[in-house]
């Protein structure tokens, strides 16, 4: 480029030539460094400019693959928070971790998930209609009562005194809270010993005419008077058994919650893997978070982790303050379904650049936030206008397409490359937040040569679009229930 410079300076019959000549070269040395301009990627090659442009992920594909080993978490502890870790990754106990079932099959527990979700809530909308005409002296059925799938993520508290750890799915989506208790008639396989209520010093049984009891969504009274209560799970897992009492312990012996109303099941089967039971976040009176509210305040907040090998949190309370960077939305509620947490999505935006959707779209079906879903559920219009968008980005470097997995229709095979430009993408909440995802929260990364966008669409427009826990990754979600609102903070497990 010096030698350039100098033709132009220099004068002669020649120097209008030398000129041209000197343009092309400055031109095709400018390519030859920037094989961006030439939107393609050489298989293999490191992508390295000056600035980073912020709506696009550059990222390693070695780092897109998780870990053999578990990576501690950097954040700061404190006795109130709760490490989170994937029931399927080695961050949990051996004891307590079953077999990594395939991805496809990951995924079709996943639509089962969201299927029993739409079935509750297009349910629990029939029996509010039914209500109504109840009023005027219409009859009404009796409902059986019907929860989600199982979750993907765990956490470890104490039961009983003194305290068992027990190693328990953390659900937003359940209320009632419970674990596989001894004797029982029919439960799966779990690697710890089953929690023994005899063993308990505060162990009590919940009666039949207790109001806990009569709160939920599907109980029975046992002959001696005892409380029974019977939870089934839209992949068609189960639990039943007795409600009962007892004390919980979180993270260190000082924070309990004596008397916590759980339930001890005895007769279980299903998708449980080796996990102890559940504890569900979800906003009725018999739910963990709702138990804990007078003690440590309503609301909670979590982190969870970017990889199955890495470490998140989940803190109860508001103890744990939202981080700097935290923007808020506010909690939509609906009378049919009051234990979903409801948000109002309003666009998505990919590359920086608002994806072209009528609001209406997302407002007709509304948006549960859900940590037992992993793949974000969109209305159908509104997922076909992200796919264009994604993939006509996506095209800038001309990546081989890869087959679909499952539920997931878009997906690039980045075999022989060494690092890859994602576009960014964001989504919108009513107010104006704008919450950008974190690479992993893009891309649903099966294997190098099967990388996917991590969205799917629903198969109505009218079903409820879901907010699921692979977009929710490394973010701070701070549920504040006093204030009604949610939160999301970037970076929020380290």
């Amino acid at each position: 480029m010096i030698m350039a410079s100098a033709v132009l300076r220099r004068g002669g019959p020649f120097s209008m030539f030398s000129g041209a000549v000197s343009r092309i070269l400055l031109i095709a040395v400018a390519l030859v460094a920037s094989p961006r301009r030439l939107g393609v990627t050489a298989a293999g090659a490191e992508m390295r400019t000056s600035r980073p442009d912020p709506n696009w992920h550059v990222v390693s594909v070695a780092s897109m693959l998780p870990a053999a080993v578990c990576t501690p978490s950097t954040a700061a502890s404190n006795s109130t928070v709760l490490n989170v870790v994937h029931r399927h990754g080695p961050c949990l106990p051996l004891q307590s971790r079953g077999g990594t079932p395939p991805h496809a099959q990951l995924l079709d527990h996943d639509q089962a998930r969201v299927d029993s979700i739409h079935r509750k809530i297009a349910a629990a909308s029939t029996v509010l209609d039914q209500a109504n005409h109840a009023a005027k002296g219409v009859s009404l059925p009796a409902q059986r009562g019907i929860s989600l799938g199982t979750g993907n993520y765990v956490v470890s508290v104490g039961l009983g005194t003194p305290a068992r750890d027990m190693t328990v799915v953390f659900d937003t989506g359940s209320d009632l809270s419970w674990v596989q208790c001894t004797p029982c008639s029919d439960c799966y396989e779990q690697k710890d010993p089953l929690f023994d209520p005899a063993r308990s010093k505060t162990y009590s049984a919940v009666p039949c005419a207790a109001p806990e009891c009569q709160g939920l969504d599907s109980h029975s009274c046992s002959r001696d008077k005892k409380c029974r209560y019977e939870v089934v799970y839209g992949d068609q897992s189960q639990t039943d058994g007795d409600l009962a009492r007892d004390t919980l312990t979180l993270g260190t012996p000082s924070n309990t919650l004596p008397g916590f109303v759980f339930g001890c099941g005895d007769k279980d089967t299903g998708l449980f893997g080796k996990t102890d039971g559940l504890v569900g976040l979800g906003r009725e009176k018999v739910s963990l978070s709702s138990q804990a509210a007078a003690k440590f305040g309503a609301g909670f907040s979590y982190c969870l982790p970017s990889s199955p090998s890495g470490v998140g949190y989940l803190s109860l309370g508001l103890g744990r303050s939202a981080p700097g960077n935290a923007r808020f939305t506010a909690m939509a509620t609906r009378r049919d379904t009051p234990s979903f947490y409801y948000v109002n999505l309003v666009a998505v935006k990919v590359g920086g650049r608002t994806v072209r959707i009528s609001p209406v779209v997302f407002a007709s079906a509304g948006t549960v936030i859900d940590s037992g879903t992993v793949i974000t559920r969109l209305p159908p219009r509104a997922y076909a206008a992200l796919r264009r968008a994604f993939t006509r980005s996506m095209g800038r470097y001309r990546y081989k397409k890869a087959p679909a997995l499952s539920i997931l229709d878009t997906c690039y095979d980045f075999t022989g490359h060494t690092t890859v430009q994602i576009p960014s993408l964001a989504l919108v909440f009513a107010g104006g937040t704008t919450v950008e995802l974190d690479f992993s929260g893009v891309l649903y990364v099966a294997k190098a040569s099967q990388a996917c966008l991590a969205f799917a669409p629903n198969g109505d427009g009218t079903d409820v679009g879901i907010l699921g826990n692979t977009q929710q990754k490394t973010l701070a979600v701070v549920y504040d229930v006093a204030n009604q609102k949610i939160g999301f903070g970037a970076n929020g497990c380290s």
